[in-house]
């Protein structure tokens, strides 16, 4: 994989020092395909992230919320005192740690577990003051002039 250099958009992209060091942080990260994951948009404020953790107890998963980060962790148990001999190994035994970068106002409303997939409900909640609201032309509201 080529590595990608950002230095031409820092001259012309002020204040999006942060999105680009994100941007750069992703594309180095050599884990990127364990464990695999899907995003959906239920609604303009609803997500869900599903995770394909076969072989993890909910005991051995752990999410945390640390301000707009999201860090979901898979911890296994220590390796069993009988060893195994395997002919073919395909399936992934190891720990796991995936973070995922929230925008502002998106908190985690409820995880659950089934058939091997972890579901996490995410929602935006944009504070009242935040959100578009009318302004009035000359004192008059809108409503009055219709």
């Amino acid at each position: 994989m080529r590595n990608l250099d950002f230095t031409p958009l820092y001259r012309s992209a002020i204040g999006f020092d942060r999105l680009f060091n994100q941007m750069e942080k992703q594309a180095a990260n050599n884990n990127a395909g364990y464990p695999p994951y899907n995003i959906e948009q239920q609604d303009d404020n609803h997500y869900r992230i599903t995770m394909a953790v076969a072989g993890f107890a909910e005991a051995q998963l752990d999410i945390t919320q640390q301000q707009n980060k999201l860090i979901v962790r898979g911890t296994r148990d220590s390796e069993p005192d009988v060893a195994r001999q395997y002919v073919y190994q395909g399936i992934a035994e190891r720990d796991f740690e995936r973070k995922f970068q929230l925008a502002d106002y998106v908190k985690v409303v409820g995880a659950e577990m089934e058939n091997g997939l972890l579901h996490i409900d995410l929602e935006r909640e944009i504070p009242e003051e935040q959100q578009p609201r009318k302004i009035a032309i000359n004192g008059r509201s809108l409503l009055e002039s219709e």
